[in-house]
């Protein structure tokens, strides 16, 4: 397939052909909201076909942002499900040769699924790179814009659009090795950070003015972990700490659409609408605390194999197509804290989500035992919402199965730690 001339839209052609792509997000978002088919909408040949007057203004303001979250939506679905299959909390169990890749740990700049494919078939690039200019584009027009032009509030407006697009560069920087934004040269995951956090940090002025307490919350969760992913640790901190712990805010799905379908409980999930394309990987099929199972991990064997011969464990985090994703939570946030803290003060964070789990108290140990357990604790706190395969390369925690070993679909165990700047980034970049 020539992929420069494919019409999906991806990062390398993204600005030049977004400017003129932007009333097609935006005719989708008003499409579903009016109960029409959203792929069918996007399923275009030539998007500059579509006239752009009138679209991108401030009437149309709200709906630009909801088209924005809409593309968040879909994309961090597939990102927490392909994501999860590289660091082993899922394992695949298909004969589909171009799904192994992620399961080995063996993913190349070439392979098409994460680079290209749309969001409904686990693609992270491509949805990335799209939720990430949605929200770019409305921002600024936003900023531009005075209080005057835009019908409703303003500042609200804005604090969405910018903790989405914060929220979008912190996965491209988390997930990728390097990056591209709009044709740029290759940039580092730390200067990606850096863009989460410009943008958070417009989010969180927003929202204090426009008294939007969620995503407020929201805000000061991803800009917390932007600067974990900096190693700016005292900054991380500061941000925790001011998030209640009961916070939750949530990614939507919903059976509307297969695109706004939630991607983890359609690989693998148990019911009737749910999928075994995914197995629970080994390392989270039997989690225990003293002996107890941690409900915080449910998983239930199927005892059966997939057609491959993988046993089948389905995740029961959730349990339909419409269950929502956690995407920012004062659980997390609690974890940073405990993280960086340590000591005596990690040792009562845990106590408490043991106390919430039903779980029996930890004990405390050495400060590198205490911290070990903290990461322990993400592992199942934060399982299946797109946070592990970071915690493997941000702490450099051993890889299982080791590079090296038999795959038992073919070839060895790689050692993929982030997903590659696609080629076809590469090739039509003029700039790298």
């Amino acid at each position: 397939m020539n992929m420069t001339n494919h019409p999906t839209l991806i990062m390398p052609r993204l600005m030049h052909r977004a400017r003129r792509a932007g009333p097609v997000l935006a005719l989708a978002a008003l499409l579903s909201l009016t109960g029409c088919d959203i792929d069918q909408a996007l399923d275009v040949d030539n998007p500059t076909r579509i006239p752009a007057e009138g679209l991108t203004s401030p009437e149309n303001a709200q709906l630009l942002v909801n088209g924005a979250v809409g593309d968040f939506d879909c994309a961090y679905n597939a990102y927490v499900a392909l994501s999860a299959v590289v660091a082993g909390e899922l394992t695949d169990a298909t004969q589909t040769a171009d799904r192994w890749p992620y399961d080995r740990r063996a993913v190349r700049p070439d392979d098409q699924r994460y680079s290209t494919f749309d969001c409904d078939d686990l693609g992270v690039y491509t949805p990335l790179a799209t939720a990430r200019w949605s929200a770019d584009n409305i921002l600024s027009a936003l900023l531009e814009w005075s209080d005057e032009d835009v019908p409703g509030d303003r500042d609200d407006l804005i604090a969405t659009a910018a903790a989405y697009a914060g929220y979008s560069y912190l996965l491209l920087a988390e997930g990728f090795c390097t990056m591209a934004i709009d044709l740029s040269a290759e940039m580092q995951s730390e200067e990606v950070f850096d863009s989460a956090v410009a943008r958070f940090t417009t989010a969180i002025d927003a929202a204090q003015t426009s008294g939007s307490d969620s995503i407020l919350n929201m805000a000061r969760v991803g800009r917390a972990r932007a600067y974990l992913g900096l190693g700016m640790h005292q900054n991380a901190l500061a941000d925790a700490l001011l998030v209640p712990d009961d916070f939750v805010y949530e990614v939507s799905a919903s059976t509307a659409a297969t695109r706004r379908n939630n991607r983890v409980f359609d690989e693998s999930g148990v019911g009737p609408t749910g999928g075994d394309a995914l197995s629970v990987g080994a390392s989270y099929r039997n989690k225990t605390w003293l002996g107890d199972p941690d409900p915080r991990v449910p998983v239930q064997d199927e005892n059966r194999t997939g057609v491959e011969g993988t046993p089948i464990f389905l995740q029961m985090k959730y349990g339909s197509l419409a269950d929502p994703l956690p995407l920012a939570t004062g659980v997390e946030a609690s974890l940073i804290v405990a993280e960086i803290q340590g000591g005596s003060v990690a040792v009562g964070i845990i106590n408490e989500l043991h106390a919430r789990a039903g779980l029996e108290p930890y004990g405390g140990g050495s400060a590198a035992g205490i911290q070990a357990h903290v990461i322990e604790e993400r592992a199942r706190e934060l399982w299946l919402t797109g946070h592990r395969f970071f915690d493997i390369r941000r702490l450099n925690l051993p890889l299982d199965p080791a590079p090296g070993i038999d795959y038992r679909k073919g070839g060895v165990y790689g050692d993929t730690r982030c997903f590659p700047l696609p080629d076809v980034e590469i090739r039509n970049n003029p700039n790298i």
